[in-house]
């Protein structure tokens, strides 16, 4: 699993400024690390549409956030999502967190956030990439950068 150095480093090498987030079970245990980076300034908010209206004006404002929440709070932010992505052309990085994914994966879930959380990165056209366990957390420095330099969204799903 990641851990919140792990997470923090990453973060640090690809040069972002920002962590917006609502944390969930697990990106939560991650709170420790990002307080403690002095390069990164950890913005809490209390729904995730908002996170993307703080994220998109940070952009706006020259600066590089990564926005880190759970899959439920993605399809809440969807229109903002949606207005942000393909109207404004802001590129948003994102960590969603894919609640009961490896109990879907088992069969023993009626979670239906697994189910739908593809067809709508899908729908919205917003590129992604899975992280899991047996990836190193090299992998996420890569998919950091490669975020950077092609500078479109990309959203990081982590199946927990």
């Amino acid at each position: 699993m990641l851990t919140g150095s792990d997470v923090v480093a990453a973060l640090k090498e690809a040069h972002f400024t920002h962590v917006v987030w609502i944390p969930d079970s697990v990106m939560g245990t991650w709170e420790a690390a990002i307080v403690a980076e002095p390069s990164l300034q950890l913005i809490r908010v209390s729904r995730e549409g908002e996170a993307v209206g703080v994220a998109a004006g940070l952009l706006i404002g020259g600066k590089r956030p990564a926005l880190l929440f759970q899959c439920t709070g993605f399809f809440e932010a969807g229109d903002a999502i949606r207005n942000f992505v393909h109207d404004i052309k802001l590129p948003l990085f994102i960590i969603i967190g894919v609640r009961s994914w490896n109990a879907y994966l088992q069969g023993v879930s009626s979670d239906t956030c697994p189910p739908f959380i593809e067809p709508i990165m899908n729908a919205w056209k917003i590129p992604y990439r899975w992280l899991n366990d047996s990836l190193p957390s090299s992998t996420l420095l890569d998919a950091m950068q490669a975020y950077g330099q092609n500078r479109q969204s990309l959203a990081l799903l982590l199946p927990e």
